[in-house]
């Protein structure tokens, strides 16, 4: 049997995700959805909006939709609907699980990695965020979860759009896009965004699509320079002292450098690495592991795309703390420019031992 696309939704408090998922649930859109409100034994307000009769704690909706509230462990919630489904007790194609204003969407994800059983039925789709545009600066200020919940993102959708002005919205935008320069923007205003936008995103696929925010890219600007030219490397050690928001190479009197050091200096961040030259596979699976042991809980998302020496074919690569898993992609076209791009999310993650590190695992 296929498994079964499961979308975790996250945001924090407030940010609209009940909106969005009564919406997704009154849809006549022909799916069978299975909402889990992953409430962790707090009393959950939100389920008495949701579910109209609060004592069951499996209810039908009208679209043939069901929901069930989990006050406990997910394993075991996403293990009973499965047995029921297989059963024919229950009719469903596709899981969204709304997690708490307040959770690390981390744990819920690596769940499907580090659990057999849910790993044997369900598939991670990916990560929704819902992002209150009105309260997001102040609630990224103050909260380290509402970063991560950005940071974890596959997709962010911005809701309460029409209570913010143009500046405000923008200035929002670009903050999101350094905290996650891998996460397409959209807007979720009551509510309302296409499905396509919530379901069906891949973004747990090892698949070689690693769109990143072409002004993210343009910011990282010593990274263009390929890390080949002696310039760039002596720079990195000038400039490249952890806590810095800008490239190695960067010159400091950057626009975005200042910005972000207007009371905005988010924990959680992102950084590229560039380099048209192929890795040493032994060295690099060498250098990863042991990133990946030192700086995994801190290592948030991670993903690549490699060339490696001597292969005809790219090797994708992409994590989630210290979980990470790769697989050959397409070969490299005739054409195709051939290189590495990876891109690493995570808190106060020291940038430049990343960058020197892997430039000593290039051949």
């Amino acid at each position: 049997m296929a498994l079964i696309p499961t979308t975790i939704l996250t945001g924090f408090l407030g940010a609209g995700k009940t909106t969005l998922l009564n919406r997704i649930l009154q849809e006549p859109h022909g799916m069978r959805i299975a909402v889990i409100e992953n409430e962790f034994g707090q009393e959950n307000i939100d389920n008495e909006i949701l579910l109209k009769d609060s004592n069951e704690q499996i209810v039908e909706m009208n679209n043939g939709c069901i929901c069930c509230t989990v006050r406990g462990d997910l394993v075991v919630a996403l293990s009973g609907l499965a047995r029921r489904r297989a059963a024919g007790e229950l009719q469903f194609d596709r899981v969204v699980i709304e997690t708490t204003g307040l959770a690390n969407p981390g744990p819920v994800a690596q769940t499907f990695f580090v659990d057999e059983e849910v790993g044997s039925h369900y598939m991670l789709d990916a990560v929704l965020t819902v992002v209150d545009a009105r309260h997001a600066m102040a609630q990224l200020d103050e909260h380290e979860e509402a970063q991560r919940q950005v940071g974890f993102a596959d997709r962010l959708l911005l809701s309460k759009t029409d209570l913010v002005d143009a500046d405000t919205l923008a200035a929002l935008t670009r903050r999101l896009k350094r905290i996650n320069p891998r996460a397409p923007i959209g807007r979720a205003d009551f509510g309302r965004t296409p499905l396509n936008e919530v379901l069906d995103l891949r973004g747990f696929n090892l698949n070689e699509k690693l769109e990143l925010d072409p002004d993210f890219l343009a910011t990282e600007a010593a990274q263009v320079h390929d890390h080949e030219h002696p310039h760039a490397h002596e720079h990195a050690h000038e400039h490249g002292h952890e806590g810095h928001g800008h490239a190695p190479g960067e010159p400091c009197d950057h626009p975005g450098h200042n910005h972000h050091h207007a009371g905005h200096s988010d924990e959680i961040a992102a950084f590229v690495f560039k380099s048209s030259r192929p890795f040493d596979s032994a060295r690099l699976d060498e250098f990863l592991g042991g990133l990946v042991q030192v700086y995994g809980p801190r290592m948030l998302r991670y993903k690549g795309v490699l060339l490696m020496q001597g292969a005809e074919r790219k090797v994708v690569f992409q994590g989630v703390h210290q979980l990470m898993g790769s697989d050959l992609g397409a070969k490299w076209g005739e054409s195709e420019e051939r290189g590495s791009k990876m891109v690493f999310i995570g808190k106060n993650l020291p940038k430049d031992i990343f960058i020197r590190g892997l430039e000593q695992c290039l051949v």
